[in-house]
């Protein structure tokens, strides 16, 4: 999709003003270890940090280090502004995330050691007292031993598949008086079922005898690897190893769907269902291994997967798998956690119906700070309120259980008429949302899976309740930034907005009619709905306040978003930093911009906060523009995949005592000087410190008493 911009005023990007993306990314994982380096964060939320640099790392792998492979494996070269070519980057990739492993590994021994002081301890099993070592043998043979299954490799039997992300042991075993070079080579996989850090505590108290006093851990590979003789009578362990692959699970499900033999006869929801099954087949991309592998071992496996050692090899000091450590997150220790935040109560919620709070004005919730209940009130009380007639949502990531889905399924048990739009093709979230359409589906609810001219993803996060009121028919509309999640509205940064505009509310229904019809030259007055409309209207406003520029007055853009990649969109905010306008940038994650550099960028600030939340509100604030376009929220960041391949709505806020309420709240985040972060011209970016004499300020925690912020 081609969009006419000017663009004759904009410079051109090259190596010089344009970051690479996964160079980006790398980048930002570093600052989420930060957090875990934190000597003033609580222990346990500490190693929660490690365990998300760990799970970050993984999907980075599946995904961005896979679509690197694919690009090598085709010898093709880079068209991307900062000209790094696939050989190099992959080599900088590896480089960077070795570095930031180590960092990690030795953090992780750190915190473990820390935990002891707290009767708290992850132990090896041969160093555990002889009684507990019989309690985890007994329970070895009668809860593990069934379940293993031992896959010898030789001449008759080929070297099993290893699937993604799982953890695995490989074993060089030698019957008993026969030469060392007749060593067999078997694999045994780690249940995937069982927890990764086991109990030693409980399966004493399982097993009979005296209970620790401390709480005690055992990695179950480890357990596994010191009964072994169980699984081999009458063989020796020579070695055993453990490893961990991970593969390539990105799925591209536009191209997939043109391409695939059956398109014109398979609904869409089985070829997702068939493209989830063959993610596990994807190609290795990364095979971790500990530092201190036995040659031998390690020999056998590089026979028999089929990667590049250089490349794609990574030796890891402390046990794989590092996500596993949320489990430890889990354990009874509070004073080891965050003091628990009980969010607040918006007012919306002390009506006797929510219908007639938003009736009455436009109401703003900003999560994790105000509580999620009055979304989920939104649709509950819609469900059964005799007076609606209808509902209408997009979901894109509702999660295992969800309130708003049986919200929905119990509206249509009430004879109301119920369309949902669900995005198969979220990413690591279609099983879950493939469950959700087919419940829904058999409960009489009205499920489309997407836009058949637009065959992207629909990401826009909208819900629409239609109502017979006394003086006629009158529409409820909920526009967000996050999804309709419960689970994340407690750990996510984002916005939501309730209104009954009458013309946001005819938008919302085009928007609805385009998602679940045939609407093709849909036009909207308010909403910014990408792939069509998005880019070009944002650009426009930009301009706008170029001209401001120029004409002296003071102009200013403040953007929040999580990603920032966009050619187009960096241009045009390098336009606007030459103009004179000053751009506040606030990027939790990538960024590709490069501010500061002289007569480029030296009017843009790009700042990154990392804490106790995930930043995930996009917010796009225009100082010139009139007052019905100066402000607008979304679910768009400045993305090519959101601006060009996927159905976004970024909508504006239009009630001016609302617009007060979120520049204080982007004010807010400017005046962070603990978990932010500074991006310099260089490229690098610095943790902001508080000046001498200066109060130290969290955005976060000033949010946790005012949700609004400070003025």
């Amino acid at each position: 999709m081609r969009f006419d911009i000017n663009l004759e005023h904009a410079p051109e990007l090259d190596a010089d003003n344009y970051i690479n993306r996964e160079l980006s990314w790398v980048d930002f994982n570093t600052r989420v270890l930060a957090q875990a380096e934190d000597e003033s964060l609580p222990l346990l939320e500490r190693l929660k940090f490690l365990a998300i640099v760990s799970s970050n790392t993984d999907e980075f792998f599946m995904v961005r280090v896979a679509t690197i492979h694919k690009k090598l494996a085709l010898n093709v070269p880079s068209n991307r502004p900062d000209g790094i070519p696939y050989p190099i980057l992959i080599e900088e990739v590896r480089a960077r995330v070795l570095t930031l492993m180590q960092r990690q590994r030795e953090l992780m021994r750190t915190l473990l050691g820390q935990l002891r002081n707290y009767g708290v301890m992850v132990d090896a099993v041969s160093d555990l007292p002889k009684e507990y070592r019989h309690a985890l043998r007994e329970h070895f043979f009668e809860e593990i031993f069934p379940v293993l299954t031992p896959l010898a490799v030789d001449h008759a039997r080929p070297f099993p598949f290893i699937s993604n992300l799982s953890m695995n042991l490989a074993i060089c075993l030698r019957r008993k008086g026969e030469p060392d070079e007749q060593d067999e080579f078997v694999r045994v996989k780690i249940p995937d079922t069982m927890p990764r850090l086991l109990n030693v505590n409980d399966v004493v108290r399982k097993h009979g005898g005296e209970l620790p006093t401390q709480e005690r851990f055992v990695w179950i590979e480890d357990l596994i690897a010191e009964n072994l003789d169980l699984l081999f009578p009458g063989m020796k362990v020579v070695e055993f190893v453990p490893f961990r692959v991970t593969r390539n699970a990105d799925i591209d499900f536009e191209n997939e769907r043109e391409d695939h033999p059956y398109s014109n006869n398979f609904h869409i929801s089985d070829i997702i269902e068939e493209s989830i099954k063959e993610r596990r087949f994807g190609s290795i991309v990364r095979l971790a291994v500990p530092d201190d592998v036995n040659k031998r071992a390690l020999r056998r496996l590089l026979e028999h997967l089929e990667i590049v050692p250089e490349r794609d090899l990574y030796r890891v000091n402390g046990a794989l798998g590092g996500a596993s450590l949320f489990q430890l997150t889990g354990i009874d220790h509070p004073e080891l956690k965050y003091t628990p935040y009980v969010p607040k109560m918006p007012a919306l919620m002390e009506y006797d119906s929510i219908f007639d709070a938003i009736r009455e004005r436009d109401w703003l919730v900003h999560h994790p700070y105000d509580s999620f209940a009055p979304v989920e009130a939104f649709f509950q009380q819609a469900a059964r309120d005799p007076n609606v007639l209808a509902i209408k949502a997009t979901l894109y990531r509702v999660g295992r259980n969800s309130p708003v889905v049986q919200a929905l399924m119990e509206a249509r048990d009430n004879n109301k008429q119920v369309a949902v739009l669900v995005e198969l093709k979220a990413r690591f979230d279609e099983e879950h949302n493939l469950e959700w359409a087919r419940q829904m589906d058999e409960a009489g609810i009205h499920v489309t899976y997407g836009v058949e001219e637009l065959p992207v993803k629909t990401h826009a996060k909208i819900a629409l309740v239609v109502r017979r009121e006394p003086d006629g028919v009158h529409r409820y509309v909920h526009l967000g930034t996050g999804n309709y999640n419960a689970a994340t509205a407690r750990l996510y940064t984002d916005m939501g907005l309730f209104t009954a505009n009458k013309v946001l509310a005819d938008d919302a229904s085009k928007l609805f009619n385009r998602l679940t019809g045939y609407a093709p030259a849909t036009t909207y007055q308010r909403l910014l709905v990408a792939p069509e409309f998005l880019l070009p209207n944002l650009a426009e406003l930009i301009d706008h306040e170029i001209a401001a520029a120029r004409e002296g007055k003071d102009a200013r853009l403040i953007f929040k978003m999580n990603q920032l990649e966009e050619d187009l969109m960096i241009r045009k905010l390098y336009e606007a930093s030459q103009a004179g306008v000053q751009v506040d940038l606030m990027v939790r994650g990538i960024c590709c911009l490069r501010p500061g550099i002289p007569g480029i960028s030296e009017n843009i600030r790009v700042r990154s906060i990392v804490g106790r939340y995930l930043e995930h509100s996009r917010i796009f604030y225009f100082h010139n523009a009139p007052p019905d376009r100066r402000i607008y929220m979304g679910s768009a960041d400045l993305m090519r995949r959101n601006l060009y391949n996927r159905v976004e709505v970024v909508f504006p806020v239009l009630d001016q005592r609302l617009q007060r309420d979120i520049v204080h709240i982007l004010e807010t985040y400017t005046r962070d000087n603990t978990q932010a972060w500074d991006l310099a011209p260089d490229g690098v970016y610095h943790r902001l410190q508080p000046a001498p004499g200066e109060e130290a300020f969290s955005a976060q925690e000033a949010f946790m008493t005012n949700s609004l912020g400070v003025s």
